[in-house]
């Protein structure tokens, strides 16, 4: 997208998608409630998960490089971050069949979320300006959040990066646990 002209090409649209960017949800903080849809289309909410720890992370896009180490180190991982109490949600605005088709590629056994209008990434501070090859445009910020058994939001981890993310999630799961 050209942030002079906005989605469509439509002049002044930019402008007013910036102001839609909230604050990142901090530690401490009452995680956003939420329901979107997972990739058979049945509603998933985060209440769903009260009394077990969540291990909510936005990314960009299904099936694209670090996308998908990010998704197969959670796969790899996913007995070991289940016996820690945690469930995995990942989050993009790609729609229920990218994830269907995502999740059988790569055997994903974790729940894969649809946030197509990116209301839930707005309410967590995913979603903002990003920059690649010289373009500025308005996307996923790859971000995680640790959600404890009682709604809090006890870990961020901003500006992640796919290679090792799981092992320091896991790591951060045990302390948390203490």
């Amino acid at each position: 997208m050209d942030l002079r002209t906005g989605a469509g090409g439509v002049p002044g649209m930019a402008r007013s998608m910036r102001k839609e960017v909230l604050a990142m949800v901090r530690e401490g903080e009452k995680a956003p409630a939420f329901t979107l849809e997972d990739k058979e289309g049945s509603k998933v909410s985060l209440s769903d998960f009260k009394g077990r720890f969540v291990v909510l992370y936005f990314y960009p896009k299904d099936d694209t490089p670090g996308c998908t180490v990010e998704a197969c180190a959670f796969r790899d991982d996913h007995v070991r971050i289940g016996d820690l109490d945690a469930v995995v949600l990942g989050v993009s605005p790609d729609d229920a069949a990218s994830h269907a088709k995502f999740a059988v590629k790569y055997g994903l056994p974790f729940t894969l979320l649809s946030d197509p209008d990116h209301k839930v990434a707005d309410a967590y501070g995913a979603w903002g300006e990003k920059k690649n090859y010289g373009k500025t445009y308005f996307g996923i910020l790859r971000t995680t959040f640790v959600i404890g058994p009682d709604g809090t939001v006890r870990k961020v981890f901003e500006k992640v990066k796919p290679d090792g993310h799981s092992q320091e999630v896991q790591d951060a799961l045990r302390a948390l646990k203490g």
